[in-house]
């Protein structure tokens, strides 16, 4: 059965059809809530927004538009995080328009992508985004000398959303060294909580 029909069948009230589909997309959710960034921020939350962005999506998709159920549902869920990161900014005494998403490419050796990350910027205007671009790079170039290489290359791959088995296949790292290597990340990282 397709997703579309599941989406469908969980609109007119079956249970077992949305339980499947938050089921099935989960590692969706995991992998988006992952790639987003937010000094002080924690991934459960990121998740549980995403988790709600999903079962939007199956809740208000519609087939007649012509777009994949898996596409809709990744816009609903992008767009729930990024919406409960700039609601938790606000919560901190920061102007929302000083919220700046960017996209930034941390490259390793093997693998490219994509991470967004949100900076509430300290900037009078949204608008000077040279500054904003400036900043970002310092801050990423503080994060790569604060690491070795292999927590730089664990840091990237992890921000993308691969498993620790994943990541341990690419690094030939077992899991607990790895866990040990985002605890050790974490604390070196700590100096951007006060950063910003």
């Amino acid at each position: 059965m397709s997703d579309e029909i599941l989406s469908k069948k969980a609109q007119a009230g079956d249970e077992n059809a949305l339980n499947i589909l938050l089921s099935k997309y989960k590692s969706l959710v995991n992998k988006i809530a992952r790639s987003y960034f937010l000094s002080g921020g924690d991934l459960e939350d990121l998740i549980q927004e995403g988790m709600i962005g999903l079962y939007k999506a199956i809740i208000h998709f519609k087939d007649d538009k012509n777009a994949l159920f898996k596409t809709f549902a990744n816009t609903c869920i992008k767009h729930q995080i990024q919406s409960a990161i700039k609601i938790a900014s606000s919560e901190k005494n920061k102007v929302l328009s000083s919220a700046l998403p960017i996209i930034e490419q941390f490259q390793d050796d093997d693998e490219e992508g994509d991470i967004e990350i949100l900076i509430p910027s300290l900037l009078p205007s949204p608008d000077d985004k040279l500054l904003e671009k400036e900043r970002l790079e310092e801050i990423k170039k503080q994060i790569k000398n604060n690491l070795s290489d292999m927590e730089w290359k664990v840091f990237c791959l992890y921000l993308k959303g691969y498993s620790y088995n994943e990541i341990s296949s690419l690094t030939y790292l077992n899991k607990k060294s790895i866990d040990n290597a985002l605890s050790r990340i974490k604390n070196k990282l700590s100096f951007l909580k006060n950063d910003n």
